[in-house]
């Protein structure tokens, strides 16, 4: 399954349209009207990218580009503008402001699955689609799915990420920039103590299973993946 989308437009049958295709392409996909509508549902789960429609009620998607940008825990969600307008001053205000792309109306789905394709694919590392498993876990890129001796496992899109990264690299130490490097991307600038965080929550939910001895932490250099449990 893709990661979760959040589409920011007031025009309800455009909002479907949008909707559907990408429900249809393995996206979650979450909806809002309006900023007051976007912002409720960000507090609530925070997508892996933003759809934002220029123009909106008592709101641009200018100003709530801006906003997210300025946010700490929203400023690095990718956004996609979604414009009627096709001046070039247009696209350049648009990016300026902090959308990664621009699409201008009509726009066929195809298009607009490209673009989220090739957003998603410069903000985060590339990694492979091919399922992996050690020692009874499995993950499955493709369908966004985990688990641990045939018990499910969820993991949000961050962590999920990174267990992505452990299982293709396993029995080599990385430090918690390198990390940050391969998990985040280049482009985020987050503290490297984040990434304590992110393992401890991994480890916990990996616990039931019986998977959290897999994740070892080297003391003075960073984490190891093992291929057995310690």
């Amino acid at each position: 399954m893709g990661g979760a989308i959040l589409i920011v437009e007031d025009e309800p049958i455009t909002q479907k349209l949008i909707a559907v295709n990408l429900e249809r392409a393995g996206h979650r996909v979450m909806r809002a009207a309006s900023v007051p509508e976007a912002v409720a549902a960000i507090r609530e789960v925070l997508p892996d990218l933003v759809l934002l429609d220029w123009i909106l009620p008592n709101a641009t998607g200018l100003s709530f580009a801006r906003q997210l940008r300025a946010d700490q825990r929203t400023k690095d969600i990718p956004i996609i503008m979604l414009t009627g307008r096709t001046q070039e001053t247009d696209k350049v205000t648009g990016l300026e402001a902090g959308a990664d792309d621009y699409i201008t109306k009509p726009f066929s789905p195809r298009e607009l699955l490209a673009r989220i394709k090739a957003v998603i694919r410069r903000r985060a590392p590339l990694l492979s689609d091919e399922v992996v498993e050690i020692a009874g876990l499995r993950l499955d890129p493709a369908a966004h799915r985990i688990t641990g001796n045939g018990r499910k496992i969820d993991l949000k899109a961050t962590e999920f990420r990174m267990l992505h990264f452990f299982m293709t690299h396993p029995d080599r130490v990385y430090s918690r920039a390198q990390l940050l490097d391969e998990v985040w991307g280049d482009h985020v600038f987050v503290e490297e103590r984040t990434v304590d965080v992110h393992i401890r929550r991994v480890r916990q939910v990996l616990a039931p299973s019986g998977h959290e001895g897999l994740i070892e932490t080297v003391r003075g250099m960073g984490y190891r993946f093992r291929r057995q449990p310690a």
